[in-house]
């Protein structure tokens, strides 16, 4: 099976509110890349922690989630309720897009979902936050990569490296991360920050400057796991979003 084509919106057919990804100028971490094959074979190696597969795609993604009408916060949206939807010859094209993707992915050996997602969960307990709305990296004990796209409301953000601090290595944070444990500095305290995932939160430096995933691009982005050969990719989901609507964003 091959890619839906990078075309645009028929004459009859609503436009696209697609828009590309932001990428940071000069930050070679990121490869961009114009097929799903090359989205997958590109090796995560050398630097490059983050694939972009971007693309202009035609359809309506807004329509679909109208006709999703979700009510709760995180939605999982399956195959046969995207097919059932009755939505215009644009809505289809947004459909059929959705379909073709996540077809791809479990090609490739992935698992994918869609979601519609109207808020996250927020994490305030502690001195450090530790939801998806904080930079941060993904972690695993084998190797894995992450698929994300977003195909309505606000985007996926990412960080470059040079740009971020930990937020352990902060010394006014790591004293209250040490203050909340309760006991000296040492294998234990480094042991603890890493159960509770306090060592993959990171914050921007005053210069820092976001740079967006964009609507309709696939990214494959690397993960942090034992052996890794390069840095995990630094993102977040956007802090408020609410007055661009749900996101529908598929993830793996």
């Amino acid at each position: 099976m091959t890619a839906a084509s990078p075309v645009g919106p028929k004459p009859d057919e609503q436009p696209s509110l697609l828009t590309p990804a932001l990428l940071p100028i000069g930050y070679d971490r990121v490869r961009v890349v114009g097929s799903f094959e090359e989205l997958i074979a590109t090796p995560l190696c050398g630097g490059v922690n983050t694939v972009c597969w971007q693309r202009a795609l035609g359809g309506d993604f807004g329509e679909v989630v109208r006709q999703l009408a979700t009510t709760d916060d995180i939605t999982p949206i399956d195959e046969t309720r995207l097919a059932s939807l009755e939505v215009s010859p644009s809505g289809h094209q947004a459909v059929e897009t959705l379909l073709a993707d996540l077809r791809l992915l479990r090609a490739a050996g992935h698992e994918p979902t869609l979601e519609c997602v109207r808020r996250y969960p927020r994490d305030h307990d502690g001195p450090v936050a530790r939801d998806v709305y904080s930079f941060h990296i993904d972690s695993a004990t084998a190797p894995t990569e992450t698929f994300l796209c977003t195909y309505a409301g606000a985007s996926s953000e990412g960080l470059r490296h040079d740009e971020v601090l930990r937020v352990i290595d902060a010394p006014r944070t790591r004293a209250r991360l040490l203050e909340r444990f309760g006991r000296e500095d040492g294998p234990a305290f480094a042991a603890w920050l890493h159960e509770n995932c306090y060592d993959l939160q990171y914050e921007p430096t005053s210069e820092a400057r976001p740079f967006s995933f964009g609507l309709g691009n696939l990214w494959r982005i690397a993960v942090q796991y034992p052996g890794c050969p390069v840095p995990a990719c630094i993102h977040r989901a956007p802090e408020d979003s609410s007055d661009l609507g749900p996101r529908l964003l598929l993830i793996s």
